[in-house]
């Protein structure tokens, strides 16, 4: 019993002794300068962003973090400045103990480029529009039409089911719409146009493109057409390009 009581006002003092160290030493971890940052990009294509861009957001009230002490340093703010970048899909800003900010970023991947009337700009596969950048040029299809932003659900789904296919992937380079909004494709392949017609039985429809061109290729007849239609159900209608080759 007296053994107990002796054991139990020295674990107090221990549990003490170690609060008392550890909070002497969290307040002068926070107390240490950021001595650098580092920004990481996931991996990708895409190059829209600069690790000097990163830097420029990493302030806090208008002056870098850099060399300011780490109690002070609102890692919360700085990840929704760097979220609220255009270009940023995720982010993650943290602080390691010895000073240093580090930034992980992942960058929008778009998925077509977007001409609609006077407005340029990129669609990611989740629909979500944003700039050209000056920094990078992303290799996508081209979509050119007149007010389109009523459209980009649609158009966004279209250009999501063509680049799950890698012959359609590489095959169609870009796509008109018309007033109607209906949808014309540009190829890689030859001097024609696909016409797709309205966004509707798409599987089907790229299904009979897809044995159109197991003929066509083969036998090479597919440099004769214009225009091959696709709007039609159970069949593929062509055009053929006047005698002298010309459209």
């Amino acid at each position: 019993m007296n053994r107990q009581v002796i054991i139990y006002p020295i674990f107090v003092s221990l549990l003490l002794v170690l609060s008392v160290l550890y909070g002497f030493t969290k307040n002068r971890n926070l107390d240490r300068n950021v001595h650098s940052i580092e920004v990481k990009f996931a991996e990708g294509d895409n190059s829209f962003l600069t690790h000097e861009t990163v830097n420029k957001l990493l302030i806090q009230s208008e002056v870098t973090v850099k060399n300011q002490a780490k109690r002070i340093i609102d890692l919360h703010s700085l990840e929704e400045k760097v979220l609220a970048n255009p270009y940023v899909d995720k982010a993650k800003v943290f602080v390691t103990p010895g000073g240093l900010i580090k930034t992980h970023i992942s960058q929008k991947e778009p998925v077509a480029r977007i001409i609609s009337g006077e407005q340029m700009y990129y669609v990611d596969d989740k629909g979500y529009e944003f700039p050209l950048s000056t920094n990078y040029s992303a290799r996508v299809p081209l979509v050119k039409g007149e007010d389109l932003s009523s459209n980009i659900e649609e158009i966004t789904k279209l250009i999501r089911f063509i680049s799950q296919d890698d012959f359609l992937k590489k095959e169609i380079t870009g796509i008109r719409v018309t007033n109607t909004k209906e949808y014309i494709l540009h190829v890689r392949s030859g001097d024609y146009t696909v016409h797709f017609g309205k966004f509707d039985n798409v599987n089907v429809k790229f299904k009979k493109l897809k044995a159109f061109y197991n003929k066509s290729l083969k036998d090479k007849s597919i440099s004769k057409y214009e225009t091959i239609n696709l709007k039609y159900r159970n069949q593929v209608v062509c055009t053929k390009q006047n005698q002298d080759g010309k459209q």
